[in-house]
């Protein structure tokens, strides 16, 4: 049994204040010296750096589309070890799953899988007593349990005594009301909110502004209440499948600004599968880490950077002579880019002959796919469901032996050792891509 007292942040869609409510709990109960652990319902790679920035430890993902749903719970177990306190924060509107599944994928599937109470956050802009309705309605559609709402933006002390005295007819705690003036804005661009790594002056400042507005407008010993809640789960918590091979391969793994979105469960399995991991950055870093065998490149915005990337010449050489040497190479969206011949002009690492621009269409959803070649990662036939996410095409998009095909499409390169596609995926789901990835370095 794991004692872990949470509470997970829900609310009716998007756009109600989820992330300034989750990411300014974690950040007010850590500056009281709470041990604090932050998750995030879904695959978004961008609100779980908000959530490492607030709590001093990494920001997790829980996706049961992604992951298989009995793996959620020991998951969240792993990743809340030595907490006081989890926040899970929602995705979408409550009851919003992969679409045509139900809630497949939704906050209450995450909620109920973890057997944790849900506290909504409700915009309460232009209403006053419905919001009642609104809550109700919300309450009564499914089985989650409500452990109380945050009211957001209430335009005057009259307006919140109406939305407060709406709640209480229906029996539903305010654990809090936020005011519509709020100053808590973080920078976004084309994919949504820009990624705690890239700008840490201007996120260090706004997660202090959602940790001062949460502790001056939230009952934080009332969320504590709510999370205490939580019975203990009766899951043994998810660890890595440990490897001890002859030798520990150095594998790279990019990061920096221009390479933010990745999964840390990917790395502590390539760790206990034996490898000795290094982070290179592509904006800064001019060699790859001395002795290695093999690269990972995850997700991020190579095309915001193109001409810093393309000024890296000494590394897109490295990167190049790694590939040509067959050497074990993994690249997800950005990865795919940045090994690619351009992004909008800027040149890149020409390991792929696909040439990216970046369009006015978001290409984003979840993917039932399967390898289509023998690779790095997977034997075909290999089936997995990832997800898309990014307004950039590539041309060619595929190669003559393609990573992944759904939809009756064909995506993504495998070429030598190079596994590209702008498919991504949970290494927790398939903790064999790391051990062949590793067992290849070696």
């Amino acid at each position: 049994m794991v004692t872990a007292p949470r509470v997970v942040i829900a609310a009716p869609a998007s756009g109600h204040g989820k992330t300034t409510v989750a990411t300014g709990l974690l950040a007010a109960l850590a500056k009281r010296g709470t041990r604090v652990a932050g998750f995030k319902a879904g695959p978004d790679y961008i609100d779980p750096s908000y959530h490492a920035l607030a709590s001093g430890r990494p920001g997790r993902n829980l996706d049961p589309v992604l992951c298989p749903p009995e793996l959620i719970a020991p998951l969240f177990a792993h990743g809340a070890a030595g907490a006081q306190v989890s926040i899970v924060e929602g995705v979408m509107g409550l009851y919003d799953g992969r679409a045509g599944a139900g809630d497949h994928g939704s906050t209450a599937e995450v909620a109920g899988l973890l057997d944790a109470p849900v506290i909504m956050v409700a915009d309460v802009t232009a209403q006053g007593r419905s919001v009642a309705a609104t809550l109700h309605g919300f309450r009564t559609f499914g089985t989650v349990r409500f452990g109380g709402v945050i009211l957001n933006r209430a335009g005057s002390p009259r307006h919140e005594e109406i939305v407060r005295e709406a709640c209480a007819e229906i029996g539903l705690e305010v654990l809090g009301v936020l005011p519509r003036s709020a100053p808590a804005q973080v920078p976004s661009r084309h994919l949504g909110l820009i990624p705690a790594a890239e700008h840490s002056a201007g996120a260090r400042a706004a997660v202090d502004a959602m940790a001062a507005l949460v502790s001056a407008h939230v009952d934080l010993d009332a969320v504590l209440r709510v999370a205490q809640l939580a019975p203990p789960l009766a899951v043994t918590p998810w660890e890595p499948p440990t490897a001890e091979p002859l030798r520990r391969p150095v594998i790279a793994v990019a990061g920096g600004a221009a390479f933010t979105f990745g999964y840390v469960e990917q790395i502590e399995l390539l760790r206990a599968a034996g490898a000795e991991v290094v982070t290179v950055d592509p904006l800064r870093d001019e060699e790859l880490p001395p002795s290695t065998s093999g690269l990972v490149v995850g997700g991020g915005f190579p095309e915001v950077y193109g001409a810093e990337l393309a000024a890296n010449v000494p590394l897109r050489q490295a990167v190049a002579r790694l590939a040509a040497e067959s050497a074990p190479i993994a690249a997800e969206c950005a990865g795919l880019l940045w090994l690619g011949q351009s992004v909008d002009g800027h040149e890149m690492c020409g390991v792929l002959p696909g040439r990216a621009v970046m369009t006015g269409k978001l290409t984003m959803g979840y993917r039932d796919a399967v390898a289509m070649s023998d690779s790095v990662l997977a034997d075909v036939g290999k089936r997995v469901t990832g997800h898309e996410f990014h307004r950039t095409i590539v041309e060619p998009g595929a190669s003559a032996e393609p990573a992944w095909a759904w939809r009756g499409a064909r995506e993504g390169f495998v070429q030598g050792g190079v596994h590209a596609s702008y498919l991504h995926t949970h290494w927790a789901a398939h903790p064999e891509f790391a051990a062949r990835m590793v067992a290849a370095c070696g």
